[in-house]
C-alpha cells in the first residue's frame, strides 16, 4: 500500500487533520500512535528499541544497548523478547499485525527478514528512510537502500556503508544544512517509505549477490544532545504511549503460546525462571533481566 494514496489505512483522522492545515511535522509524529487494527488484534513490533508503538502488545529487539538507536535505552514495558528478525522466535501466524519501523534497513538479509514477517503475522507495516535520502545521507549501520514502486518494495543491498562517497561528500559540504536541517523536518513523508501489506509483501531485491554483512565503521560513543522540541516530543509520545497502550491486556499476555525455537521452529518449550529449553532440539536460551534471549545462535551478544 503506497502512502501517497492516503487511505484510512495509512493515516489516522488526526494525521489527516494536521496535514490538511499544513502541520506536517505534527502529522508525522502522530503516525506512531496510528495502527489500523481492531482492538482484539494481537500486534508484534520488531526492532521496537527505545520508543515502541503504543498499540504493540509484544516487543522484539536484537539489543539491550546499541549505537544503532543512538544508545537510547531499551523499553520493555510489555512482553519483550531479544532475538533476530531474520529468525524470529515466534510461532507461525501468531500475530495479526507486525510493525517494523526503521529496522529493515539494518538487515544484511532482507529476503529472510521479509519472509519471517510474513510467517509470523497476517499483515503489517514497514517504515524506512527512502533510498534517495539514504544515498545522500548514509548511516553507518544501514545496509540497504529501499524505495517503493507500484506497491513493491525495491531493495538495493549496500556493499559498504557509503554507496557513493563522492556524492555524500558533496552533500555534506553544500546541501546537508538545507536538506537535513529544513526539507526533511518540514516534509518527512516525502523522505520515507511507509508500506502496509496484507498476507504478502511485494518486494524485489535488485542485487541479491551483494554481501551486506560488512562490519560498520567504528564511531565514538557520544550521547546525543536533544533540542527542547525533541525533549518535549519525547515526553508527549511517552505520555500518549502510556495512555493508549493496552496495558491491562499486555500484563496478562503469556509468551508460552507465542514462542517457538528459532533454531528448529519447535513449539515444545520448557520455560523456566532462568532458561528456556527446547524439548525438540535441546537448545537452551537464557533469560536475562527478565527478558528471553532467543537467537538461533544462542550465544549472541546483546550489546553492540
Amino acid at each position: 500500500m503506497r502512502e501517497s494514496e492516503e487511505t484510512s489505512l495509512s493515516k489516522s483522522f488526526a494525521m489527516h487533520f494536521a496535514g490538511r492545515f499544513g502541520m506536517e511535522r505534527l502529522a508525522w509524529a502522530l503516525r506512531r500512535l496510528h495502527c489500523p487494527v481492531p482492538r482484539d488484534a494481537l500486534v508484534l513490533e520488531v526492532g521496537s528499541g527505545g520508543s515502541p508503538y503504543a498499540r504493540a502488545n509484544v516487543l522484539l529487539d536484537a539489543f539491550e544497548v546499541t549505537r544503532q538507536r543512538h544508545w537510547a535505552p531499551l523499553i520493555a514495558d510489555r512482553p519483550t523478547v531479544l532475538g533476530a528478525v531474520e529468525r524470529l522466535p515466534f510461532r507461525d501466524k501468531a500475530f495479526d499485525f507486525v510493525i517494523a519501523s526503521h529496522v529493515l534497513e539494518h538487515s544484511s538479509d532482507p529476503e529472510a527478514f521479509l519472509l519471517e514477517l510474513q510467517r509470523v503475522a497476517h499483515a503489517g507495516y514497514i517504515e524506512v528512510p527512502d533510498a534517495f535520502m539514504e544515498r545522500l545521507n548514509p548511516y553507518r549501520d544501514h545496509r540497504l537502500e529501499i524505495t517503493v514502486r507500484d506497491e513493491t518494495l525495491i531493495i538495493r543491498k549496500k556493499a559498504a556503508w557509503q554507496t557513493d562517497p563522492e556524492l555524500a561528500e558533496l552533500y555534506e559540504a553544500n546541501a546537508k544544512r538545507f536538506i537535513a536541517g529544513e526539507a526533511i523536518p518540514r516534509h518527512p513523508f516525502a523522505y520515507h517509505v511507509r508500506y502496509y501489506w496484507h498476507e504478502t509483501i511485494l518486494a524485489k531485491i535488485l542485487n541479491p549477490e551483494v554481501d551486506a554483512s560488512w562490519d560498520a565503521p567504528a564511531e565514538i560513543h557520544v550521547e546525543p544532545v536533544k533540542s527542547l522540541r525533541a525533549r518535549i516530543n519525547t515526553k508527549v509520545l511517552s505520555l500518549a504511549r502510556a495512555m493508549l497502550s493496552q496495558r491491562s491486556r499486555n500484563r496478562s499476555l503469556k509468551l508460552d503460546s507465542l514462542l517457538a525455537c528459532p533454531s528448529c521452529r519447535g513449539t515444545s518449550l520448557d520455560i523456566g525462571k532462568t532458561v528456556i529449553h527446547c524439548l525438540e532440539c535441546s537448545t537452551d536460551y537464557p533469560i536475562r533481566n527478565g527478558l528471553p534471549v532467543m537467537f538461533a545462535d544462542s550465544g549472541k551478544s546483546t550489546v553492540v
